[in-house]
């Protein structure tokens, strides 16, 4: 996998959302698999990879329901270096590259090192807060 991985986004005006694909990374640790998606710092798991994939939808509309009722979206990902041109991303933010990631991030850092994977890019829609 290159470290630089691939992430891209665009801006989805009729849905107020930011369309942005990004990895996820998909490894097995203890007999389970586990989904990651280092730009956001979420995993799901479970007994197979479709499982874990599930868990980590689930995870990941949790985050976002969360943040956006609470207002901290932005702070988040801000917080996880992404950046952040507009606080009520109506622009869309760029992630952080892997390589930031892998600087900044001890757990993916050691998943990447110490674990065999499958890297797949998957295309998430991020609210916009309007």
């Amino acid at each position: 996998m290159s470290k630089q991985g691939t992430i891209s986004g665009q801006w989805v005006d009729e849905k107020n959302k930011i369309e942005c694909t990004l990895p996820l990374i998909i490894f097995k640790e203890d007999n389970s698999f586990i989904s990651f998606c280092p730009a956001l710092d979420l995993s799901g798991y479970g007994e197979t990879e479709q499982d874990a994939n599930k868990s980590f939808e689930e995870v990941l509309s949790e985050y976002f329901r969360y943040t956006v009722h609470k207002k901290t979206l932005a702070i988040d990902l801000k917080k996880m270096g992404w950046k952040i041109r507009d606080a009520k991303l109506r622009k869309c933010p760029v992630p952080p590259t892997m390589d930031k990631l892998l600087e900044s991030n001890d757990d993916f850092k050691r998943i990447f090192n110490n674990n065999d994977f499958k890297k797949t890019n998957r295309t998430f829609n991020i609210p916009a807060l309007a």
